[in-house]
Protein backbone atom coordinates (compact mmCIF):
# COMPACT_ATOMS: atom_id res chain seq x y z
CA UNK A 1 0.00 0.00 0.00
CA UNK A 2 1.26 3.74 -1.03
CA UNK A 3 0.05 6.39 0.37
CA UNK A 4 -0.22 10.46 -0.43
CA UNK A 5 -0.85 12.53 1.94
CA UNK A 6 -1.13 16.54 2.19
CA UNK A 7 1.45 18.48 4.88
CA UNK A 8 -1.19 19.65 7.41
CA UNK A 9 -0.05 18.95 10.73
CA UNK A 10 -1.17 16.44 12.94
CA UNK A 11 -4.12 15.36 10.26
CA UNK A 12 -3.22 11.63 9.55
CA UNK A 13 -2.07 9.23 11.76
CA UNK A 14 -1.76 5.71 10.55
CA UNK A 15 -1.23 2.71 13.12
CA UNK A 16 -0.61 -1.17 12.10
CA UNK A 17 -2.21 -3.28 14.23
CA UNK A 18 -0.76 -6.70 12.87
CA UNK A 19 0.06 -7.59 9.47
CA UNK A 20 -1.92 -6.25 7.03
CA UNK A 21 -4.53 -4.71 9.58
CA UNK A 22 -4.35 -0.77 9.72
CA UNK A 23 -6.35 1.86 11.79
CA UNK A 24 -6.27 5.37 9.90
CA UNK A 25 -7.39 8.46 11.55
CA UNK A 26 -7.81 11.94 9.99
CA UNK A 27 -8.09 14.90 12.35
CA UNK A 28 -8.80 18.41 10.75
CA UNK A 29 -8.94 20.61 13.28
CA UNK A 30 -7.70 23.78 10.67
CA UNK A 31 -9.76 25.47 8.50
CA UNK A 32 -9.07 23.97 5.39
CA UNK A 33 -10.65 21.11 3.57
CA UNK A 34 -7.59 18.13 3.61
CA UNK A 35 -7.27 15.77 1.11
CA UNK A 36 -5.26 12.13 1.32
CA UNK A 37 -5.04 9.55 -1.03
CA UNK A 38 -4.10 5.79 -0.40
CA UNK A 39 -4.02 2.83 -2.71
CA UNK A 40 -5.82 0.17 -1.51
CA UNK A 41 -6.03 -3.85 -2.81
CA UNK A 42 -8.74 -5.73 -3.62
CA UNK A 43 -8.41 -8.08 -0.76
CA UNK A 44 -9.38 -5.71 1.69
CA UNK A 45 -12.47 -4.39 3.50
CA UNK A 46 -12.44 -1.37 4.62
CA UNK A 47 -14.44 -0.25 7.70
CA UNK A 48 -14.57 4.10 7.44
CA UNK A 49 -16.48 6.38 10.63
CA UNK A 50 -17.09 9.77 10.29
CA UNK A 51 -16.99 10.85 14.00
CA UNK A 52 -17.37 14.40 13.92
CA UNK A 53 -18.30 17.23 11.11
CA UNK A 54 -18.17 15.07 7.84
CA UNK A 55 -16.24 13.53 5.01
CA UNK A 56 -16.43 12.41 1.20
CA UNK A 57 -15.19 9.70 -0.40
CA UNK A 58 -13.92 10.60 -4.38
CA UNK A 59 -14.21 7.44 -6.89
CA UNK A 60 -13.65 7.01 -10.58
CA UNK A 61 -10.64 10.03 -10.36
CA UNK A 62 -13.01 12.27 -8.57
CA UNK A 63 -16.16 11.56 -11.09
CA UNK A 64 -18.41 9.87 -8.39
CA UNK A 65 -18.71 11.49 -4.76
CA UNK A 66 -20.24 9.45 -1.86
CA UNK A 67 -20.51 11.36 1.31
CA UNK A 68 -20.29 10.22 4.70
CA UNK A 69 -22.01 12.55 7.49
CA UNK A 70 -21.58 12.79 11.55
CA UNK A 71 -22.55 9.31 13.51
CA UNK A 72 -22.55 7.60 10.43
CA UNK A 73 -20.34 4.65 8.79
CA UNK A 74 -19.22 2.93 5.90
CA UNK A 75 -18.65 -0.16 4.74
CA UNK A 76 -16.93 -0.77 1.47
CA UNK A 77 -15.28 -4.43 -0.29
CA UNK A 78 -14.93 -5.48 -4.07
CA UNK A 79 -13.36 -8.24 -4.90
CA UNK A 80 -13.75 -7.46 -8.51
CA UNK A 81 -11.43 -4.51 -8.71
CA UNK A 82 -8.84 -2.00 -6.66
CA UNK A 83 -11.12 0.25 -4.23
CA UNK A 84 -8.04 3.64 -3.46
CA UNK A 85 -8.78 5.54 -0.82
CA UNK A 86 -9.36 9.36 -2.26
CA UNK A 87 -10.75 11.64 0.77
CA UNK A 88 -11.78 14.99 1.28
CA UNK A 89 -12.17 15.82 4.90
CA UNK A 90 -13.68 19.85 5.81
CA UNK A 91 -12.21 21.65 8.34
CA UNK A 92 -13.31 20.42 12.12
CA UNK A 93 -13.94 17.06 10.99
CA UNK A 94 -12.87 13.54 12.42
CA UNK A 95 -12.72 10.43 10.79
CA UNK A 96 -11.53 6.95 11.53
CA UNK A 97 -11.10 3.71 9.37
CA UNK A 98 -10.04 0.55 9.81
CA UNK A 99 -8.62 -1.49 6.87
CA UNK A 100 -8.12 -5.58 6.95
CA UNK A 101 -7.34 -8.66 4.04
CA UNK A 102 -10.58 -9.96 3.99
CA UNK A 103 -9.37 -13.50 4.97
CA UNK A 104 -8.13 -11.94 8.05
CA UNK A 105 -11.54 -10.73 8.80
CA UNK A 106 -13.05 -13.93 7.75
CA UNK A 107 -10.92 -15.55 10.17
CA UNK A 108 -12.48 -13.83 13.02
CA UNK A 109 -16.26 -14.65 12.16
CA UNK A 110 -15.30 -17.93 10.69
CA UNK A 111 -18.50 -19.74 12.61
CA UNK A 112 -20.83 -16.39 11.58
CA UNK A 113 -20.34 -17.06 7.60
CA UNK A 114 -24.07 -17.23 7.89
CA UNK A 115 -25.28 -14.29 10.01
CA UNK A 116 -22.49 -11.80 7.80
CA UNK A 117 -24.25 -12.64 4.28
CA UNK A 118 -21.29 -11.14 2.57
CA UNK A 119 -18.90 -13.69 4.20
CA UNK A 120 -21.28 -16.76 2.98
CA UNK A 121 -20.10 -19.01 0.07
CA UNK A 122 -22.49 -17.71 -2.32
CA UNK A 123 -21.66 -13.82 -1.51
CA UNK A 124 -17.46 -14.28 -1.09
CA UNK A 125 -16.50 -12.71 -4.15
CA UNK A 126 -19.40 -9.86 -4.66
CA UNK A 127 -19.16 -6.35 -4.01
CA UNK A 128 -20.55 -5.18 -1.03
CA UNK A 129 -21.82 -1.80 0.43
CA UNK A 130 -23.18 -0.85 3.63
CA UNK A 131 -24.06 2.22 5.34
CA UNK A 132 -24.93 2.63 9.41
CA UNK A 133 -25.21 5.04 12.01
CA UNK A 134 -22.47 4.58 14.93
CA UNK A 135 -24.10 3.23 17.91
CA UNK A 136 -23.30 5.20 21.39
CA UNK A 137 -20.98 2.22 22.37
CA UNK A 138 -19.27 2.38 18.98
CA UNK A 139 -19.18 6.05 19.17
CA UNK A 140 -17.20 5.56 22.72
CA UNK A 141 -14.67 3.52 21.14
CA UNK A 142 -13.99 5.22 18.70
CA UNK A 143 -13.58 8.21 20.71
CA UNK A 144 -10.92 6.58 22.96
CA UNK A 145 -9.50 6.00 19.45
CA UNK A 146 -8.94 9.57 18.80
CA UNK A 147 -7.86 10.96 21.65
CA UNK A 148 -5.50 7.99 22.98
CA UNK A 149 -3.05 9.47 25.44
CA UNK A 150 -1.31 6.29 26.56
CA UNK A 151 2.38 5.25 26.92
CA UNK A 152 3.38 4.59 23.22
CA UNK A 153 4.86 1.51 24.04
CA UNK A 154 0.90 0.71 24.83
CA UNK A 155 -0.25 2.33 21.90
CA UNK A 156 -0.15 -1.41 19.31
CA UNK A 157 -1.78 -3.49 22.44
CA UNK A 158 -4.05 -0.72 23.34
CA UNK A 159 -5.32 -0.22 19.26
CA UNK A 160 -5.25 -3.73 18.32
CA UNK A 161 -8.26 -4.25 21.97
CA UNK A 162 -10.01 -1.41 20.72
CA UNK A 163 -9.94 -2.57 17.15
CA UNK A 164 -11.27 -5.82 17.74
CA UNK A 165 -13.84 -4.08 19.85
CA UNK A 166 -15.13 -2.21 17.42
CA UNK A 167 -15.89 -4.71 14.93
CA UNK A 168 -17.59 -6.61 17.80
CA UNK A 169 -19.75 -3.65 18.38
CA UNK A 170 -20.41 -3.24 14.49
CA UNK A 171 -21.76 -7.07 14.19
CA UNK A 172 -23.64 -6.75 17.17
CA UNK A 173 -26.88 -7.83 16.66
CA UNK A 174 -29.28 -8.45 20.01
CA UNK A 175 -32.46 -7.62 18.17
CA UNK A 176 -31.52 -11.52 15.93
CA UNK A 177 -32.54 -13.85 18.16
CA UNK A 178 -33.49 -17.29 17.07
CA UNK A 179 -37.55 -16.65 15.85
CA UNK A 180 -38.29 -20.67 15.92
CA UNK A 181 -36.96 -20.63 19.52
CA UNK A 182 -39.29 -17.89 20.42
CA UNK A 183 -43.44 -17.29 19.39
CA UNK A 184 -43.48 -14.10 20.03
CA UNK A 185 -40.95 -13.23 17.67
CA UNK A 186 -42.43 -15.21 15.17
CA UNK A 187 -44.96 -12.45 15.14
CA UNK A 188 -43.50 -9.43 12.71
CA UNK A 189 -46.22 -7.31 13.97
CA UNK A 190 -45.38 -7.50 17.59
CA UNK A 191 -41.58 -7.22 16.45
CA UNK A 192 -42.18 -4.12 15.09
CA UNK A 193 -44.27 -2.78 17.73
CA UNK A 194 -41.31 -3.18 20.19
CA UNK A 195 -38.81 -2.22 18.00
CA UNK A 196 -40.84 1.41 17.98
CA UNK A 197 -41.37 0.79 21.92
CA UNK A 198 -37.15 1.22 22.28
CA UNK A 199 -37.17 4.25 19.34
CA UNK A 200 -40.07 5.81 21.57
CA UNK A 201 -37.98 5.10 24.94
CA UNK A 202 -34.54 6.38 23.00
CA UNK A 203 -36.30 9.44 21.77
CA UNK A 204 -37.67 10.53 25.24
CA UNK A 205 -35.01 9.45 27.49
CA UNK A 206 -35.00 12.41 29.21
CA UNK A 207 -38.74 12.30 30.39
CA UNK A 208 -39.97 8.56 29.19
CA UNK A 209 -43.31 7.18 29.24
CA UNK A 210 -44.30 5.13 31.89
CA UNK A 211 -44.71 1.38 30.93
CA UNK A 212 -48.54 1.38 30.86
CA UNK A 213 -47.98 4.74 28.74
CA UNK A 214 -45.41 2.80 26.56
CA UNK A 215 -47.71 0.02 25.78
CA UNK A 216 -50.68 2.17 24.94
CA UNK A 217 -49.02 4.05 22.34
CA UNK A 218 -47.73 1.10 20.82
CA UNK A 219 -51.11 -0.74 21.22
CA UNK A 220 -49.36 -3.85 22.57
CA UNK A 221 -50.46 -5.20 26.62
CA UNK A 222 -47.73 -4.17 29.40
CA UNK A 223 -47.19 -7.67 29.51
CA UNK A 224 -46.61 -8.45 25.98
CA UNK A 225 -44.76 -5.23 26.12
CA UNK A 226 -42.44 -6.55 29.20
CA UNK A 227 -41.93 -10.35 27.32
CA UNK A 228 -41.57 -8.86 23.97
CA UNK A 229 -39.04 -6.58 25.12
CA UNK A 230 -36.61 -8.38 27.48
CA UNK A 231 -36.92 -11.21 24.01
CA UNK A 232 -35.77 -9.01 21.82
CA UNK A 233 -33.29 -6.76 23.25
CA UNK A 234 -32.14 -9.25 26.61
CA UNK A 235 -33.14 -6.75 29.00
CA UNK A 236 -36.31 -4.85 30.57
CA UNK A 237 -37.31 -1.48 29.42
CA UNK A 238 -35.77 0.69 31.89
CA UNK A 239 -32.68 -1.05 32.29
CA UNK A 240 -32.27 -0.99 28.75
CA UNK A 241 -32.82 2.67 28.93
CA UNK A 242 -30.62 3.52 31.60
CA UNK A 243 -27.52 1.62 29.97
CA UNK A 244 -28.58 3.65 27.03
CA UNK A 245 -28.55 7.40 28.90
CA UNK A 246 -25.31 5.86 30.30
CA UNK A 247 -23.47 5.10 27.09
CA UNK A 248 -24.74 8.34 25.42
CA UNK A 249 -23.03 10.09 28.63
CA UNK A 250 -20.13 8.48 28.57
CA UNK A 251 -19.96 9.21 24.51
CA UNK A 252 -20.63 13.27 25.49
CA UNK A 253 -18.12 13.11 28.15
CA UNK A 254 -15.62 11.55 25.97
CA UNK A 255 -16.32 14.35 23.39
CA UNK A 256 -14.44 17.20 25.45
CA UNK A 257 -17.32 19.25 24.70
CA UNK A 258 -20.23 19.53 27.79
CA UNK A 259 -19.26 19.75 31.25
CA UNK A 260 -20.44 16.97 33.93
CA UNK A 261 -23.75 19.16 34.89
CA UNK A 262 -24.37 19.73 31.28
CA UNK A 263 -23.84 15.77 30.17
CA UNK A 264 -26.79 15.00 33.11
CA UNK A 265 -28.95 17.34 32.14
CA UNK A 266 -28.77 16.48 28.39
CA UNK A 267 -29.47 12.23 29.38
CA UNK A 268 -32.45 13.61 31.94
CA UNK A 269 -31.25 14.25 35.28
CA UNK A 270 -32.51 17.38 37.18
CA UNK A 271 -29.32 16.95 39.97
CA UNK A 272 -25.76 16.47 39.33
CA UNK A 273 -25.29 14.27 42.17
CA UNK A 274 -28.53 11.96 40.67
CA UNK A 275 -26.24 11.81 37.61
CA UNK A 276 -22.71 11.18 39.16
CA UNK A 277 -24.38 8.31 41.63
CA UNK A 278 -25.75 6.83 38.07
CA UNK A 279 -22.94 7.29 35.94
CA UNK A 280 -20.84 5.26 39.31
CA UNK A 281 -23.31 2.74 39.19
CA UNK A 282 -22.77 1.89 35.64
CA UNK A 283 -18.94 2.10 35.19
CA UNK A 284 -17.68 2.23 39.13
CA UNK A 285 -16.09 5.80 38.62
CA UNK A 286 -17.44 9.30 38.75
CA UNK A 287 -17.70 11.26 35.31
CA UNK A 288 -14.88 13.63 36.93
CA UNK A 289 -12.62 10.62 37.09
CA UNK A 290 -12.98 9.19 33.92
CA UNK A 291 -12.86 12.55 32.59
CA UNK A 292 -9.40 12.42 34.12
CA UNK A 293 -8.98 9.11 32.78
CA UNK A 294 -9.02 10.13 28.94
CA UNK A 295 -6.43 13.17 29.73
CA UNK A 296 -4.28 11.19 31.71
Amino acid sequence: MISEKNVAEGFYDETLISEGFFILKFNNETDESQTFKREIGSNYIQFHFCIKGSASFLFNEGNYKLPLSEENSLLLYNPQRDLPLHINVPPHSWLLSVLLPIEKFHALFSTEANYITFLSDENKDRKYYKDASISPSMAIVLNQLMNYNLHPSVKPLYFKGKAYELLSLYFNRPADLDVEQCPFLADEDNVTKIKRAKQIVISKMTEPPTLQELADEINLPINKLKEGFKQIYGDSVFSFLFDYKMEVARQLLASGSHNVNEVGLRVGYSTASHFIAAFKKKYGTTPKKYLMSLSA
